[in-house]
């Protein structure tokens, strides 16, 4: 029985699936018979980074209560991954997107002044990142599109394992009148582009359920307005976990179309509720889970092409039952157990 500290960083208060993603591995962990526990470094306010990762470098993840060695470290994300330990082993969620990947659309909105401070930033933080992601022992990232990112900057290669579902109590009861969405409403989740898609004539009448909370909501219940969506589209806010269950449970088909997901819980779960997929090619995580066609629609991201795959799934029941069936069949196979004996030294 080995002692492994698995580390993640996260703001106060936050939630989601990374905090998932890691109480799911220490859960497994410990039903392999491992004393594993959960470590939380500081993720600081945009702009204090530099403390963060001083604080996770400083932590000594080296012992942990009464004296017992930890023989073992999984990090999962930054500046969490900045902890030391001879046994690292990374299952990267994700670096600081802003500084990397996103970096584009960050400095848009720059001054030119903030941008000379920010490139400052940038160019120590990638650094510090590729130093840090070097010394690992092995490196596991939770999709191929965080792959394609740790190549692209910095030339770090990496290996793909996809979490599993989260262990829920996962049901089907029917293939109902409406599609569901539910995530973080935020830019990059591309919810206008869902009800965009739904004001169009192709989706004429089809209803959908959104589920989250976030800064774009207040502009997306605007958008709904403004599209005259109100009648067929619903925002419920943050769900219980019975809820969300009940909802992927009696759903048409889950609508999920992000732009460059790390990975997306929400479409292992949709799977295990036997519910397709649909999302766009360049939704990340996603777009590599859903087989179009057999589990999903994976569309151009447009409001045209996601309005047709819409049409599809709702007009055919017996077209989403059978992509549901086949990504259940794909989501059944992914074990959280599988998923621990390759992290393991």
């Amino acid at each position: 029985m080995a002692t492994i500290a698995v580390v993640t960083s996260s703001p106060p208060f936050a939630e989601g699936g990374h905090l998932v993603m890691a109480r799911e591995l220490v859960r497994a962990l410990q039903e392999e018979g491992h004393h594993a526990g959960l470590v939380v470094t500081p993720q600081n306010r945009f702009g204090r980074q530099a403390s963060a990762y001083l604080a996770a470098w400083c932590t000594d993840v080296g012992l942990a209560h009464e004296e017992r060695p930890v023989d073992q470290v999984i990090s999962l994300r930054f500046p969490g991954y900045a902890v030391r330990h001879p046994n690292h082993v990374l299952w990267l969620n994700h670096r600081m997107r802003e500084y990397y990947d996103l970096w584009d659309q960050f400095r848009s909105h720059l001054t030119w002044k903030q941008q000379i401070k920010e490139r400052t930033r940038r160019a120590i933080l990638h650094r510090a990142d590729s130093y840090l992601l070097s010394k690992m022992k092995r490196r596991f990232v939770i999709s191929g599109t965080v792959q394609t990112r740790l190549r692209r900057f910095g030339g770090i290669q990496s290996d793909v394992l996809y979490p599993p579902p989260p262990r829920r109590d996962y049901r089907h009861d029917t293939y109902g009148d409406y599609l569901f969405g539910v995530s973080r409403l935020s830019p990059l989740k591309r919810f206008d582009l869902v009800l965009r898609a739904l004001a169009e004539p192709m989706a004429a009448s089809i209803k959908c359920v959104i589920a989250g909370e976030g800064a774009e909501a207040d502009a997306l219940m605007r958008l709904r307005s403004d599209l005259e969506l109100g009648h067929r589209v619903q925002f419920v806010g943050r769900l219980t976990e019975a809820a969300l269950i009940d909802h992927l449970a009696r759903c048409r088909a889950v609508i999920f179309p992000p732009f460059s997901e790390d990975y997306g819980f929400v479409t292992v779960e949709a799977f295990m509720c036997g519910k397709p997929v649909i999302t766009c090619h360049d939704s990340g995580g996603p777009a590599e889970l859903v087989r179009d066609g057999d589990s999903g629609f994976v569309t151009p991201p447009t409001a045209e092409a996601l309005a047709v795959a819409m049409r599809r799934v709702m007009d055919d029941r017996n077209l989403a039952m059978r992509m549901g069936q086949a990504g259940n069949l794909d989501a059944r196979k992914m074990t959280w157990a599988g998923a621990v004996q390759k992290l393991l030294l």
